[in-house]
């Protein structure tokens, strides 16, 4: 135990693509999608390092080289490594969103030598229908709603029982690992709607 500062907890899932050779291929609203997951998932943890008084360099040894006391040690290595890997997820797809990008406006025809579109009498521009996007599919739920506290905050988001939870800030079905990222989730995020019927 050299080092008690270096992450050695496994983290969870990496949005990485597989090593094999086979990478996903994503449109950009689903690139949008992780995007916003990532940063939310990251806002919660640092908020349980807030809660616990540290941040990602704060000493979790005493003078003397024994743990702190004072502090969740293995909570705040196991924070300390999934926001690491969380930063390096979120470097590779922000690479993929400009990469994308570029190539989006490099396969655009110039404006110069492009031509009016002629009016669709019945129906939109042509245009329009070219970069029409198909509404996103319901995500999956991944928790239902047994009892509801009257006068709590879940009544006061308008929660009832036999609802279905879809996402619970960046907690979905892929990802909540017994409901625990639940519990993370809301220790980040007091006070904020996290809630996706």
């Amino acid at each position: 135990m050299d080092n008690l500062h270096a992450p050695t907890i496994p983290s969870g899932p990496s949005s990485r693509p597989a090593q094999n050779g086979q990478s996903i291929q994503r449109t950009m609203g689903e690139l949008q999608h992780k995007k916003a997951d990532i940063e939310a998932e990251l806002r919660a943890l640092s908020g349980v390092l807030d809660s616990h008084g540290v941040d990602m360099n704060t000493p979790l040894l005493t003078r003397d080289g024994f743990p702190r006391a004072d502090i969740d040690v293995a909570q705040i290595r196991t924070t300390r490594s999934r926001i690491i890997h969380l930063r390096n997820d979120y470097k590779d797809l922000m690479d993929t969103i400009e990469k994308r990008i570029h190539e989006h406006f490099a396969s655009l025809p110039e404006e110069s030598t492009a031509t009016p579109e002629p009016a669709v009498r019945d129906g939109p521009p042509a245009a329009a229908l070219r970069d029409y996007v198909a509404p996103a599919t319901l995500m999956e739920a991944f928790a239902k709603v047994n009892t509801v506290a009257d006068g709590g905050p879940a009544a006061a988001a308008g929660l009832k029982p036999g609802d279905e939870i879809r996402a619970f800030g960046y907690v979905n079905a892929s990802n909540h690992d017994d409901l625990k990222k639940v519990a993370e989730c809301v220790r980040g995020n007091e006070g904020a709607q996290l809630i996706d019927l």
